[in-house]
């Protein structure tokens, strides 16, 4: 990293030398850590939209050009080229695998999705309607308590073995939580079809009957398994770091992170997608919904257009569209009127001056939404399909984060606005 200088007059007058650190792209970083010690004087930045809270050669993003890149590599040709297990090992070790590297890497994977017979009895313990990210996050924070002698964050093979189990296993747990709600039995994985192939098995078969895997199905899973594998310090992620600083298990970490990823203005913003859709109701009330998007005295906004990173469009709903307009070609047009419905919004919103102007092009969570809905999965289940492709996104800055030497525990700091010192007073007087 080259170093320069940024000149800052303090509130006392003094000048003040701060380091300037340049990654390989990207904006410059202004490093403030010396600030209070020096100067007595904390930065303020809400949201942390200006600041920088490690550092990192995991995720590249560039909001401006609309750019995403895994360690290096474009988004684009990862999902033309590429398969999620693939760019898993891609995340969690920094270089695309060899061929033996990645079958020993697929292998691993694909003979630890069962999960201990204790742990399935942990999902009679929820009611029958529980929401399945509450499921997600409470069987994944158990995971600590069936795999405690293999969590020594010092050891690198403890760390692979974590990172591995977690990708294994959490479609196991996602489908589980599924047959729950619906009332059905648990499928075991099976060792010989593929991740993706493997998780449609356990979430749709059942045992009366053979069920025939749909390939295009797997094939659109895995493109949003990828595309969703990270992206950058989100909130989920940061939470997962910030977790994982503590020294706390790494799947206490992840189980942070899934609650993090469960609000609505993270991870949910593909279930209020279909929300709006089912407003809006019909292709003949989209006009009025768009002008009621455009009155800023309106409460009403369309979701899944725009993104707070990206100023110009998502580079990852470039390359969902085409999978969500192979999906919808599938399906009966007849059964499809929500469909229909988002294909007008869409080609609408990409003509209407308002939108192009303020760069309201559809996001990646505008498609996802109604590529789960084709393909029979219930929105209750949305954000739990987003952690599956997140969870390995989550490894690898855990990973990354636990063996950076420089590495602290997380501890921001505030504005303080509540009174100044106060006396007691005996309660008789107040």
């Amino acid at each position: 990293m080259s170093q320069d200088a940024f000149r800052l007059i303090s509130p006392n007058g003094t000048e003040l030398e701060l380091p300037v650190r340049t990654g390989t792209i990207g904006p410059e970083v202004i490093d403030v850590a010396k600030l209070y010690k020096e100067q007595g004087v904390f930065t303020y930045d809400p949201g942390f939209v200006s600041t920088g809270s490690c550092e990192s050669d995991i995720t590249y993003i560039d909001g401006e050009q609309g750019v995403l890149m895994y360690r290096g590599y474009p988004v684009e040709q990862l999902a033309a080229k590429s398969s999620f297990i693939e760019v898993s090992y891609l995340l969690l070790h920094g270089n695309l695998p060899t061929t033996s590297e990645l079958e020993k890497f697929e292998g691993t994977i694909r003979r630890h999705t069962m999960l201990n017979e204790g742990m399935l009895n942990f999902f009679k313990g929820f009611r029958y309607d529980a929401h399945p990210m509450a499921m997600l996050s409470a069987v994944v924070g158990s995971m600590s308590a069936y795999y405690h002698s293999e969590m020594d964050a010092s050891n690198p093979d403890h760390r692979d073995i974590f990172a591995h189990r977690i990708l294994a296993k959490l479609p196991t747990i996602a489908a589980a939580a599924y047959k729950l709600n619906t009332g059905q039995p648990f499928i075991y994985p099976r060792n010989d079809l593929n991740y993706c192939q493997n998780f449609l098995h356990m979430l749709f078969a059942v045992p009366a009957e053979p069920y025939e895997i749909d390939e295009v199905a797997a094939e659109a899973l895995d493109l949003l398994f990828i595309l969703h594998a990270d992206h950058e310090q989100n909130c989920s992620t940061s939470t997962v770091r910030m977790a994982g600083s503590s020294g706390a298990n790494p799947y206490s970490a992840i189980a942070a992170g899934i609650s993090a990823l469960w609000g609505p203005a993270h991870g949910g913003a593909n279930e209020a997608v279909l929300k709006m859709l089912e407003e809006i109701g019909d292709v003949s009330q989209i006009k009025k919904y768009v002008d009621k998007a455009k009155d800023k005295s309106d409460s009403f906004r369309l979701m899944g257009f725009g993104h707070r990173v990206y100023k110009n469009f998502d580079p990852r709903a470039t390359i969902i569209r085409d999978m969500c307009h192979k999906i919808l070609q599938r399906l009966d047009r007849k059964d499809t009127p929500l469909f229909d419905l988002a294909q007008e919004l869409e080609q609408v919103a990409l003509k209407d001056d308002y939108f192009i102007e303020k760069n309201l092009y559809p996001n990646v969570d505008f498609y996802s939404g109604i590529i789960y809905r084709a393909l029979g999965i219930p929105t209750s289940m949305f954000t739990v399909m987003f952690a599956l492709g997140r969870s390995v996104g989550w490894a690898s800055h855990w990973r990354e984060m636990i063996s950076d030497p420089a590495g602290k525990i997380a501890r921001p700091r505030q504005l303080y606005t509540g009174p100044a010192q106060r006396d007691y007073t005996p309660i008789e007087k107040r």
